[in-house]
């Protein structure tokens, strides 16, 4: 059963909450670096996220789902920002966002392959999709006091299957989460600590998998992807190969061919 707004909301006002939303926006950051200019869309609950992204972003939009509820959401004086609709019929046209991030969102869904081709559908050409999930082998999904907590948990592996499935090719990810899920101040007053001490020494226990991807046109099934492990200290924003680039050329001009042979 997918958690109530409010019981999100309250998660992100305590200690705890606050810990896991610094964490989290470090990876982002690092990896998306400034976002100005640019047309973002956050799905499930991320709007604790989209307002400390960098940068100024030219839209920001967060999409909660209807069988969680909304709330409205100001991130700029044009009023609020947040829309409430059916995770797997999104109120946009296609091709919009340049950036989407995903939190509280793929645990909790039915059918993750239509989820994600909505998202797929919605993402300009070659645009980048963050999804952030909880870590199977970590201590947050084995904890009900977080959201972290609840719907299922991936692995790396599991996520960057989904993906490559709906079209979007694993290009990155990373962990965080590495403080005890526990909303006491001597694991909270030491969250930044805890998180460098466990990325070098606990990698595989980090509480969430954060992995991004790319859109594509194509993906061939038999090649086989080759995704960058970043860390804060050295994120930056997937490029795409000169190789890469020459097979979407190809498939697009003979897309291209094929529909004007065709009578």
């Amino acid at each position: 059963m997918r958690l109530d707004v409010t019981e999100l909301l309250n998660f992100y006002e305590t200690p705890l909450g606050a810990c896991a939303l610094r964490a989290i926006v470090e990876r982002v950051n690092g990896l998306w670096g400034n976002l100005s200019g640019l047309d973002i869309l956050g799905v499930g609950y991320a709007a604790p996220y989209l307002q400390s992204l960098e940068g100024e972003p030219r839209r920001l939009v967060s999409l909660m789902p209807a069988s969680q509820g909304g709330h409205a959401w100001t991130p700029t004086d044009r009023g609020s920002a947040s829309v409430v609709a059916a995770e797997r019929e999104l109120p946009f046209p296609d091709a919009v966002f340049d950036r989407i991030l995903i939190v509280h969102a793929l645990e909790e869904t039915g059918n993750y392959t239509r989820f994600l081709r909505e998202i797929w559908r919605v993402a300009a050409p070659e645009a980048h999709i963050l999804v952030v999930v909880p870590n199977r082998s970590g201590a947050w999904s084995l904890s009900d006091n977080t959201p972290f907590g609840h719907g299922r948990p991936f692995s790396r592996r599991q996520t960057k299957r989904l993906l490559r499935d709906a079209l979007i090719e694993p290009s990155a990810w990373t962990r965080a989460l590495y403080t005890p899920p526990v909303d006491w101040k001597m694991f909270t007053s030491a969250s930044e600590g805890w998180e460098r001490v466990g990325e070098l020494f606990l990698p595989n226990i980090g509480g969430v998998n954060l992995v991004e991807g790319v859109k594509r046109v194509r993906i061939d099934p038999s090649t086989p992807s080759k995704v960058r492990v970043v860390a804060p200290s050295n994120m930056r924003p997937a490029m795409i190969t000169k190789k890469q680039l020459r097979e979407q050329s190809a498939y697009v001009t003979h897309l291209t061919q094929r529909k004007e042979t065709t009578p």
